[in-house]
């Protein structure tokens, strides 16, 4: 949460998770900012970050998103303030990463934030006149046009020229005014398949100077596919076979998204133009940039991971992603042009490259030796290989952070671990130091004993529960021969189903409706409850449980948190609609910023619902009454206040996927165990809230504050 609106988050709905990676180019683009060569995160940006007064990490350890939707009336204050909220996909060392531990803390003469080598590792500037780049470019800092490729160098490294009679019918970008040190620069790549007449592009992405897609399409192949190359490339059979987008189409559209003055930049650029069958004057090869001797280069995977510390083209992942390698390569270029050759050279990248060829040579070599050998022959191990956890980084550029809590750091600048300290000692010591450090790590606790983690188990299970039990309705009673259908339409009126059944063991019959989101359960109890539904007059309501007496005020709350503001939820749509007809349908809406169109997260389809967001509250409320009781082609839509955000309906989604209710098992031992658990852990929570609420309004303004729910892992 940024005090006085500093963060704008670009993500919305199901796209809710975020990675470790993305977190750190968050956390490192908000403390180090442009002149230590960060760059703005991919997944959000963050305004005039020059004027951030710091950034406040909160660590709640032993605590994860199930605590946060079991104690959710508990954590007044964190859901009423905290706009953006994340599931933060597992990582195991992740805690460990940022702040370290038994980690040596002090400055160190390293050669570039988050991604620095040892001090052992950078040259003498003796040495930085031997090093290819700098025999290249010289040691000055220098404008972008010394960096693009001269006509010569275009030819020696096949590219496609002008007037070449191998490129006769290669289609010209037109981009030929002169370049200047201000030319824009766009990040290009292509993924390609092999086909009867050679490489074909099967894959395009073109990306502007801020990292925004511009262009990323995939594109039909000419000639008869030979080989996917789906390991590299991505692609299968089946997703070329719907695709109606040919290489001329492609050609057409970069021809009218680039300016005149355009320069592009890409890996290997050459080869993605021969598949484009494009000619281009001005461009700049990352892979030639970053200058080796003897003509060799350096792979694109491993020059993001050395100088951007990005991670790109995992093997988790089905092929490459062209948006992420262009993006790559475009931040490769931009900081090659900001820092200059010099700085380039002292990252020593040949150095990086062998030590990173010894770990990988160790680690083969540990795998293919018996398990007596590894304890008794040591491996070779570069010294200074670990990469450096987040707080050291920052010392590098000699900022002072602070780390409270269950880790802090000593005189001596190592992290030690410190138990003794209790929540309240720790917020005390908050107030006093964090004013006076621009990037502080604040660690609460839920206490020095551990959760069983069984009971764990079940505390899941109840939150599981209750969710079921808030997406469930009964509606009835109803005629022996009522029609199922009629009540099936009715009902599917407010939102997804996701399971229907009969209720036979009443005297008459009733109908049990499971949803799979909450305003449609919601919907359905506030619009359908008294009416006349398949020829009776019922009555809806949901499941009377121990766990369901607060449920009204649950949802009173989820209505007014602050994530759900400006947010409403439209069902009864057609599924024949597509997200352009919507945009369409609902663009005489007054202040309307984002339309979601949610997807089943198995089959991909979308539902028959929408989220719309506004930028005004009033706007949502004026929608509201615009909305209800209109007809949209044959449909009549219904609408209400959001309730669950992205992150909440995406768990709902998974608790639903799972093995369903098995509450009616727990022995009364564990129940009374349970019980004690959760009204101890519920004094707890109520207490860590107020805790965060007193340093939350006790930072200043254009503050970045992230809090951490890491769980176990």
């Amino acid at each position: 949460q940024e005090k006085s609106s500093c963060l704008s988050a670009a993500l919305f709905g199901e796209d809710c998770e975020i990675s470790r990676d993305q977190l750190y180019e968050l956390l490192k683009y908000a403390a180090l900012g442009k002149c230590h060569n960060a760059t703005q995160p991919s997944w959000c940006r963050i305004y005039h970050q020059s004027h951030l007064a710091g950034v406040v990490v909160i660590v709640l350890h032993e605590m994860s998103q199930l605590h946060f939707y079991k104690f959710y009336l508990q954590f007044k204050h964190l859901r009423k303030v905290f706009r953006h909220r994340f599931t933060l996909t597992p990582s195991a060392n992740f805690l460990a990463s940022l702040y370290g531990e038994g980690a040596n803390l002090k400055p160190q003469n390293t050669a570039q934030g988050l991604t620095s080598a040892s001090s052992e590792c950078i040259p003498k500037s003796s040495d930085l006149q031997c090093d290819p780049i700098i025999r290249k470019y010289g040691e000055k800092k220098r404008g972008l046009t010394s960096y693009t490729l001269t006509v010569e160098e275009l030819k020696k490294n096949d590219y496609p020229i002008k007037g070449s009679p191998k490129c006769k019918d290669y289609i010209y970008t037109e981009c030929d005014q002169p370049r200047t040190d201000s030319s824009p620069l766009f990040g290009l790549d292509c993924e390609m398949c092999l086909t009867a007449k050679g490489n074909e592009v099967t894959h395009v992405c073109l990306v502007d100077a801020r990292g925004q897609c511009l262009l990323n399409e995939l594109v039909k192949p000419e000639s008869m596919v030979v080989h996917y190359r789906t390991r590299f490339s991505g692609i299968t059979e089946k997703m070329l076979l719907p695709v109606k987008t040919r290489l001329s189409d492609i050609q057409t559209r970069l021809k009218k998204l680039l300016p005149r003055d355009a320069v592009l930049v890409g890996h290997s650029l050459n080869a993605d133009l021969q598949a484009l069958e494009m000619i281009h004057p001005s461009v700049i090869d990352t892979s030639l940039l970053f200058a080796r001797n003897e003509g060799r280069r350096f792979k694109l995977k491993f020059l993001a991971k050395a100088v951007l510390g990005k991670e790109i083209q995992c093997e988790q992942k089905l092929g490459h992603d062209p948006a992420e390698d262009a993006r790559a390569a475009l931040e490769l270029a931009q900081f090659f042009i900001e820092q200059g050759p010099a700085k380039v050279a002292e990252l020593n990248l040949e150095m990086l490259l062998t030590t990173e060829k010894l770990a990988e040579g160790s680690q083969k070599k540990a795998a293919l030796q018996p398990q007596g050998c590894r304890v008794q022959k040591q491996l070779i191990e570069p010294p200074h290989l670990s990469k450096p956890c987040f707080l050291e980084c920052l010392q590098v550029t000699g900022q002072k952070p602070l780390l409270l809590g269950r880790q802090e750091l000593n005189s001596s600048g190592l992290c030690q671990r410190n138990l003794s300290a209790s929540n309240k000692q720790i917020l005390q010591k908050a107030l006093e130091d964090v004013p006076l450090s621009t990037f502080s790590i604040i660690q609460f606790s839920l206490g020095p004993e551990k959760i069983a983690s069984h009971l764990l188990a079940e505390l899941c299970e109840k939150v599981g529960s209750k969710l079921t039990d808030m997406l469930t309705i009964y509606a009835g009673p109803f005629e022996e021969s009522f029609c199922l259908k009629s009540v099936k339409k009715e009902f599917g009126s407010c939102g997804p189903i996701q399971s229907l059944r009969v209720v036979t063991e009443t005297y008459q019959p009733y109908v049990c409706i499971r949803y799979e989101m909450l305003e449609a359960a919601q919907l359905a109890v506030e619009s359908l409850n008294g009416a006349e539904v398949a020829g009776s007059c019922i009555k809806v309501q949901r499941p009377l449980t121990a766990a369901m007496l607060d449920c009204d005020v649950l949802i009173k709350e989820l209505e007014l948190d602050i994530e759900n503001e400006g947010v409403i939820y439209v069902a009864g749509l057609k599924k024949s609609l597509t997200e352009t007809d919507l945009q369409e349908e609902f663009s005489q809406l007054k202040d309307l910023e984002t339309l979601f169109l949610p997807k089943d997260l198995q089959s991909g389809k979308h539902r028959n619902c929408c989220f719309l967001k506004f930028q005004k509250s009033q706007s949502a409320v004026d929608a509201l009454e615009v909305i209800n009781g209109w007809t949209m082609k044959g449909s009549k839509l219904r609408s209400r206040n959001a309730l669950a955000s992205g992150h909440l309906w995406r768990w709902i989604w998974q608790m639903n996927r799972g093995n369903g209710k098995k509450g009616g098992n727990i022995l009364y031992k564990k129940m009374e165990q349970l019980s004690n658990l959760e009204q101890d852990l519920r004094k707890k929570v109520k207490k860590l809230d107020h805790h965060i609420k007193k340093l939350y309004r006790s930072l200043q303004n254009n503050t970045l504050c992230v809090v951490l729910f890491p769980g176990v892992n």
